[in-house]
């Protein structure tokens, strides 16, 4: 494990030590990995040790290493052959081209939906707008980008065409991978997120479809009303971002 992650990673390890002395130590192992890493006690590239997880959280190494496998099936962690997992990073154009496939995805969900979503659904959909709220009042990241996704997925359902739906499903595990890795670095409003959902659910209900398209479309590309601070402050050169963060960490590399 990477020395700067021990700090607030070995911290959690140790206050959650009591709870693996029960049944599906390998799902609660799964949850404490995953949260650590949508938290960022787990960064970008840090190694994964099984044998040192397992020892600080008293269990055998058999389940840690059923968690991390799961992990790694969803893409999360990544396997160097002969030096173990490491938490994957997320390059930008990775981030370009899940954007690329989202957008026109959201715009023809949000579209088909607005044409026949009933009050039930609106209910379901105001329901993780209400989390998301919650999530932000008690900084909880990990939950507001469960309620994020599964407000997305929801709507996708809504729309009422299967082959849209198992689309969203098969993108789903890297828009979560995605989120994951990259949003810890989010430098914008999530109140005004989720308020921001709170208004697309609004668009839907009022049974316009050309503008709920138009509203979900610019929220998957970014060009929604909340902004990412982060923004701001990159350069204009293009690839200057890419460059010092390269040369600031460098990747796990097989050996």
């Amino acid at each position: 494990m990477a020395p700067h992650a021990s700090g607030g990673f070995v911290s959690t390890l140790a206050t959650n030590k009591d709870r693996f002395r029960k049944t599906l130590i390998s799902d609660q192992v799964y949850d404490l990995l995953r949260q650590a890493v949508v938290e960022g006690d787990l960064a970008p590239n840090d190694r994964v040790v099984e044998s040192e997880i397992a020892r600080r959280l008293g269990v055998s190494q058999a389940p840690v290493r059923e968690a991390v496998k799961r992990l790694a099936r969803e893409g999360l962690f990544t396997h160097v052959p002969r030096r173990g997992h490491f938490v994957v990073e997320i390059s930008s154009r990775d981030a370009e081209y899940a954007r690329q496939v989202r957008e026109p995805l959201e715009a023809l969900a949000a579209r088909l939906a607005a044409e026949h979503i009933t009050e039930d659904q609106l209910a379901e959909l105001d329901a993780q707008v209400e989390r998301m709220r919650e999530a932000v009042a008690t900084n909880d990241v990990s939950g507001f980008r469960d309620a994020d996704i599964e407000f997305h997925t929801l709507v996708s359902r809504f729309a009422g065409n299967p082959l849209l739906a198992r689309m969203w499903e098969v993108i789903e595990p890297s828009l979560r991978t995605l989120r994951a890795i990259s949003d810890p670095l989010f430098d914008g409003d999530r109140r005004a997120m989720a308020e921001e959902h709170g208004r697309l659910v609004g668009l839907l209900r009022s049974g316009e479809p050309t503008k709920a398209a138009e509203a979900f479309a610019d929220h998957a590309a970014g060009r929604g009303p909340v902004p990412d601070a982060r923004e701001t402050k990159r350069p204009a050169r293009k690839g200057a971002a890419a460059k010092r963060t390269t040369s600031r960490r460098s990747g796990p590399k097989p050996s």
